[in-house]
């Protein structure tokens, strides 16, 4: 009976240990993300949120760039709606309401921020010299913008009377959305750096 039940145990580790020493392949793309995140201010959020896209990216750093803005700005549009659906929330003090209403604004104005910086990266392909210059100023000046939006949105929030979960809620998902455009601020910097 031992024997029955040793042998595929046997088999399954044999099994395990031959997958476990398969070597991994590295594409460039990969690499060409990890190596660029390294820079950015959150470099594990960055390779995280980018590595889905690194067929689209491959070794682009304009690819790269404008994918960077299109997870931010996807992130700023969940958190939209999350605010949206915490505003209506029954439970909710009238202070907590009109902190998520301004969050709501602030998150607004930064996706149509972070919408512009997109449109603009995209022209960089035409421009030369100062035109490019130009057009990357926009793009840095607008993220950088939205990234300070962001970071303003906490101030409704402030003093003890406003601390609890619905603080922490909404600090976690506006620090996300920050963080995600630090990390596009600093590869569009990259990028217009490079060009």
């Amino acid at each position: 009976m031992e024997s029955k039940i040793a042998l595929p145990i046997i088999f399954l580790a044999v099994f395990y240990l031959a997958g476990a020493t398969t070597p991994t392949v590295v594409k460039p793309s990969s690499s060409f993300i990890k190596s660029s995140c390294a820079t950015a201010t959150y470099p594990a959020l960055c390779e995280e949120s980018l590595s889905p896209f690194a067929n689209t990216i491959k070794t682009s750093p304009a690819q790269l760039a404008h994918t960077a803005l299109a997870v931010s700005l996807k992130r700023s549009q969940s958190t939209k709606a999350y605010l949206n659906k915490l505003k209506r929330f029954k439970g909710l003090k009238p202070r907590e309401r009109a902190a998520i209403g301004d969050c709501l604004e602030v998150v607004s104005e930064s996706l149509d921020r972070v919408g512009k910086s997109m449109q603009e990266l995209k022209k960089y392909e035409r421009a030369k010299g100062q035109e490019f210059i130009w057009h990357m100023s926009n793009v840095q000046t607008w993220v950088s913008s939205a990234l300070t939006d962001e970071n303003t949105c906490m101030d409704g929030f402030g003093g003890r009377a406003m601390e609890g979960r619905i603080k922490t809620s909404v600090r976690a998902q506006i620090t996300s959305v920050a963080r995600v455009a630090s990390n596009a601020l600093a590869l569009v910097n990259n990028f217009a750096h490079k060009h």
